[in-house]
């Protein structure tokens, strides 16, 4: 089943891109030609999201233009210069302008490349991975060889089945998190209305034993500091090489 609705969190500081994010908020950071937050929303379009709903803060004028201007699906504002919500938050409150249902979830700032052509995308995969009668949340996950700019550390443990648990050295494939999610809307029914991290849900799935992944094809990317920005164009421009 096509999923047409997403949330894309986008309301972060930045704080760690200082001084690129003095003057532009971290989703308008061009890495190879392209701002970060549009490698997310193309993604998304490409797997059939026709409404996404993306939340702001910092700087929050430049997202609003940058945003009015992407065509390729509609895009709702969840506002959040009064109060910024973290990322459990964020999604919660902007999960409201959205209708109940299957819905992706996905970051602003991490994205992929160097998915093979002629095969479904990684959030076409992911949507078809997705179990509501099993799971609770079916997450986009990466072996560490796979990815630059990352910290070096694994989130998780992935079994045989796809079930996720807490990283510990001595289980199952280790796998960090690639920054998508797909869940239905009602696993948040009872989330707090302030601020509050999105790990509470991720250790709530994780409790009820419905916490699932799936690992992404491609090379997964995150751009934390201003020296992060130069190695993750030259791992795009060595994947377009080989393309």
């Amino acid at each position: 089943m096509t999923i047409k609705q997403a949330m894309v969190l986008a309301a972060g500081l930045g704080t760690r891109m200082r001084p690129i994010t003095d003057t532009m908020p971290k989703p308008l950071v061009k890495i190879g030609g392209k701002p970060m937050i549009d490698y997310a929303l193309d993604s998304l379009a490409e797997a059939g999201v026709e409404r996404a709903v993306v939340n702001v803060h910092y700087l929050a004028d430049q997202m609003l233009e940058h945003l009015s201007s992407y065509k390729k699906l509609e895009i709702l504002i969840s506002d959040e210069r009064d109060q910024l919500m973290n990322s459990g938050g964020g999604v919660a409150k902007g999960l409201k302008l959205l209708d109940p249902g299957e819905v992706f979830v996905t970051n602003a700032d991490l994205f992929w490349i160097g998915e093979r052509p002629g095969t479904p995308s990684n959030l076409t995969r992911l949507a078809g991975f997705f179990d509501a009668g099993i799971m609770d949340m079916a997450m986009l996950c990466v072996k560490i060889e796979d990815t630059t700019g990352h910290n070096g550390k694994n989130d998780f443990n992935m079994t045989r089945d796809g079930q996720l648990g807490r990283y510990h050295s001595d289980g199952p494939d280790p796998v960090v998190y690639a920054g998508a999610i797909v869940m239905d809307t009602s696993f948040l029914n009872d989330a707090p209305t302030e601020p509050f991290n999105f790990n509470v849900y991720f250790d709530k799935a994780i409790a009820r034993s419905r916490l699932y992944g799936m690992v992404l094809q491609g090379h997964w990317l995150t751009v934390g500091t201003p020296e992060a920005v130069g190695e993750a164009e030259e791992t795009i421009r060595r994947f377009r090489t080989f393309a």
